[in-house]
């Protein structure tokens, strides 16, 4: 096996003279997934610099029967990246050229290594943005499309699902297909593009992209708003969603959640259950729309609101936000951090979180609570020693409950995490038959099963 892993290394270097490494270090980073699911190291990492570099190694791959793991930043949760067989990591970081932008079109078209936070810097003249924020600021364009991945202003501007154009991606066999033209809408056949968007890297390899743009709103204002109970928090949210208000994002942080962000921001937040909102528009819709919200936090135990209107206060308020793990990990040192999601139809959006706080409560687990409720996706974020059998099986059992919960309740076991290794049995529970018929799609188009197994579409029972 040693001389086999020898010899495919060597043909890559061939391919990627400079680009390809077995350091057991490198390995490790391309196989971390910021979950409790262990790590699996693939043999091999190589930095592919152009599409004819990626459909040379697939090619490679295809004819070796080696799997085969396309690798974004790494900032996945459910094990995305790991190399479940082994066999080689694409790692996409060098093709990171924004190839165009199309400012009367509203498009740009880039590379799949290029960054949220690269294509923002690139814009930040066009008046116009990317508005798809997971959070990640390193999260590259690419993996984000892999894994549908969505973020604080969903409610508004939609997921990646809604903001990929068209991709152009290398197929199993080392083909490259182009799923649509520069034309913003099209009847013609099948829609590749959503087929290959949130297919995690287990039917193609995305390489380039067409993603939408929006332009800067005329007008941003941003709030906290304090809550005397968490189930408080939430029917403000439900209301101010169906009336429509024009709210970009609508994040709900739980007491212990801003106690976490508040240490490690250095903010001085009430250390109650806490919603964190931006409305965007004109000055006299987000005027009114603020206005409006007063109205209803006050019918929900609201307890008053601190705006932020100019620029730098509005950066700093989200940037605690999305540093929530991070402070989660901060506030309780020592300790392993795993973070699980869940999505519900908005009015069952209250319902799910009180239940599902009462669970880990009941189990004797803290796992604080966030997410981007607008669209009733949150997350409870478990605090636990993985060594500690016990302690990961039970953290396991309230993760595969909050997951059967939300399917229970029209929901979905995942918002925006994906799949990858950590949910697949769920699948079949939540999409029936549809599930199956995700197998034949992987089988029709990847039939040596070379691309990420183990993950979406694999045989139930397999990691083949």
């Amino acid at each position: 096996m040693a001389a086999g892993k020898t010899n495919i290394a060597q043909s890559l270097e061939a391919l990627l003279p400079g680009r390809v490494s077995m350091a057991e270090a490198v390995l490790r980073q391309h196989a971390n997934t910021l979950t409790w699911i262990a790590s699996e190291l693939p043999d091999v990492v190589v930095w592919p610099e152009t599409e004819a570099e990626v459909q040379a190694v697939v090619r490679l791959a295809a004819e070796s029967g080696v799997p085969v793991v396309a690798f974004g930043a790494g900032t996945s949760l459910e094990g995305h990246v790991n190399a479940a067989r082994g066999g080689i990591s694409l790692d996409l970081s060098h093709m990171n050229r924004i190839l165009a932008v199309h400012a009367e079109d509203l498009d740009a078209e880039v590379e799949a290594g290029v960054t949220r936070e690269m294509l923002n810097q690139f814009l930040r003249d066009t008046g116009l943005f990317f508005a798809v924020d997971p959070g990640a600021g390193q999260a590259t364009i690419g993996g984000m499309a892999a894994t549908r991945a969505s973020g604080t202003n969903t409610i508004r501007y939609g997921t990646m699902r809604d903001n990929v154009l068209s991709v152009t991606a290398v197929m199993a066999d080392g083909s490259l297909v182009s799923t649509g033209e520069r034309a913003r809408k099209s009847a013609a056949g099948y829609d590749l593009t959503r087929l290959l968007v949130g297919s995690e890297g287990t039917l193609g390899i995305i390489t380039r992209l067409r993603v939408r743009l929006h332009a800067v709103p005329p007008s941003v204002v941003a709030a906290v708003a304090p809550f005397e109970t968490l189930e408080g928090a939430a029917r403000a949210v439900i209301e101010a969603i169906q009336l429509g208000l024009s709210l970009a994002r609508i994040e709900l942080l739980d007491e212990l959640m801003i106690g976490a962000v508040n240490r490690h921001a250095q903010l001085s937040l009430s250390e109650t259950p806490t919603l964190f909102l931006e409305f965007h528009g004109t000055e006299g819709a987000t005027r009114d729309a603020t206005d409006t919200f007063a109205e209803i936090a006050g019918r929900h135990g609201g307890r008053g609101f601190e705006w932020a209107a100019r620029e730098e206060d509005r950066r700093r308020l989200w940037r605690a936000r999305h540093d929530a793990f991070w402070a989660v990990r901060e506030a309780w040192p020592g300790m392993d951090v795993i973070v699980t999601d869940a999505c519900v139809p908005i009015s069952r959006l209250a319902d799910c979180i009180l239940e599902t706080e009462a669970d880990f409560r009941d189990c004797g687990i803290t796992a604080p609570i966030v997410g981007h409720v607008g669209d009733g996706n949150f997350h409870a974020i478990a605090i636990a020693d993985c060594s500690d059998a016990r302690q990961l099986a039970t953290v396991k059992g309230l993760a595969e409950r909050l997951a059967r919960r939300a399917i229970g309740m029209g929901g979905t076991s995942t918002g925006e995490h994906g799949i990858g290794e950590g949910k697949l049995g769920l699948l079949d529970l939540e999409l029936g038959a549809g599930a199956e018929i995700m197998r034949r799609i992987k089988q029709a188009l990847d039939p040596k099963g070379i691309l990420n197994p183990g993950k979406i579409g694999s045989p139930r029972g397999s990691d083949a």
